[in-house]
């Protein structure tokens, strides 16, 4: 028999023996159908420019610290089992990145800022998931949370007369440039970058924010176009750009006096947007509510989309929303009744509509890995246990 032929079954043996093993740990198979991503939010760490809002130095876990109820019946406070744990840290994020492929969330989606010409809160995917021993066991990718910044973070101040506006989310076409080089350079090339159909996955958080950043809707598709461009030359099939929708994303869709784009839909083609999902129930439905019924209205909205987007709708769910740990006194709009139980039947009716549409990548987005300050977290908590990580496992995770 031929010495190269015979390597050659030796490679693909050993890479048939690296996926049996892959997929079959303690008695359980990862289902390699579905892409489901986490958003993550990447505050749990020391970062000098996040001491205005948390001084300690240890990022939201300050506020997450002194969580109190703020009514009877409340059903805060929720820490996490796992502690307060350092997300920059590569050894804590082999943890995670462990626990959360174990369950099935096999994709983490950053939230990803951009302030005053510099990147904000990136050790968490720099330092933390990048430089993790397993982190090739997950895909990630980038969701660009370009909100202004005001000092809701700072319990203290948020909701007073003095809660002004810090940082500006929106940027110009010399900022957007920097940001998008820096992006393919540093994150597109990773080879565990999240990709569709080959183009690698860049989400916009406020659609808005950044139309009026550039200057209207010609110049923000002028700069799209070039960043398409940007992304071939690095050798690329292409962008999958996505966004993140919201309710009140209708008419006048810009702040900018004469740039009449029109709806919702006009723009999204105009910017020729690949795909969309919601980052929160919260952004979309009244989530002042018992957790089924807000979850009804959600798959009518997933079908309503499907219905008036000509580009994919994937399927967004919440664990919940409650953001009272970030305020003094309480406040209104909080999701009942979101035990795991009720999670997981969320979780089954996204996989319906994933299945109901295979020409789709077989993406779900979950709010989220890590937001505790709004009380919508996978992470194991002190209420519940595993429970919510539980769910994702009874509908993602095939037992052998």
């Amino acid at each position: 028999m031929n010495k190269q032929f015979i390597v050659l079954l030796t490679v693909f043996a050993m890479i048939a023996s690296h996926r049996v093993s892959a997929q079959k740990k303690d008695g359980v198979s990862q289902s390699k159908t579905y892409d489901v991503a986490a958003f993550v939010w990447p505050s749990y760490h020391p970062d000098d420019r996040a001491k205005i809002f948390w001084s300690m130095g240890m990022g939201e876990w300050q506020t997450v610290m002194s969580n109190k109820p703020k009514f009877p019946g409340h059903q805060q406070p929720r820490y996490p089992l796992w502690g307060y744990v350092n997300e920059a840290d590569p050894y804590v994020m082999e943890m995670e990145i462990a626990a959360a492929t174990r369950h099935g969330v096999n994709v983490f989606i950053y939230d990803w800022y951009w302030y005053d010409g510099m990147p904000f809160l990136e050790s968490c995917l720099n330092d933390g998931f990048l430089k993790a021993a397993n982190s090739g066991d997950m895909k990630f990718y980038l969701m660009w949370a370009n909100h202004d910044v005001n000092m809701t973070w700072d319990k203290r101040l948020a909701g007073k007369p003095n809660n002004s506006r810090i940082w500006n989310g929106g940027v110009d076409r010399k900022q957007f440039e920097i940001i998008c080089k820096r992006v393919i350079e540093k994150y597109f090339s990773q080879p565990n970058y999240y990709t569709v159909d080959g183009k690698p996955s860049f989400m916009i958080y406020e659609l808005t924010t950044f139309i009026d950043g550039l200057g209207g809707v010609k110049e923000a598709k002028d700069a799209l176009d070039w960043f398409r461009a940007e992304v071939r030359k690095a050798g690329f099939k292409g962008l999958d750009l996505q966004l993140t929708l919201r309710a009140d994303m209708q008419e006048n869709i810009t702040g900018i006096a004469g740039d009449n784009a029109g709806t919702r839909k006009n723009v999204i083609e105009m910017l020729k947007f690949d795909g969309a999902t919601h980052y929160q129930y919260c952004h979309f439905l009244n989530i002042d509510r018992d957790y089924l019924e807000i979850q009804a209205d959600a798959v009518k909205t997933w079908e309503s989309l499907d219905g008036e987007l000509n580009i994919p709708y994937y399927p967004h769910v919440s664990v919940g929303w409650d953001n009272n740990p970030r305020f003094e006194h309480p406040i209104g709009g909080i999701v009942k009744n979101n035990t795991p139980e009720n999670f997981e039947k969320a979780l089954r009716d996204a996989k319906a509509f994933v299945d109901a549409h295979p020409d789709r990548a077989p993406l779900i987005t979950i709010n989220s890995w890590n937001e505790w300050t709004e009380t919508s977290y996978l992470e194991p908590c002190t209420m519940f246990g595993y429970g919510y990580l539980e769910a994702v496992r009874n509908v993602f995770v095939k037992k052998q």
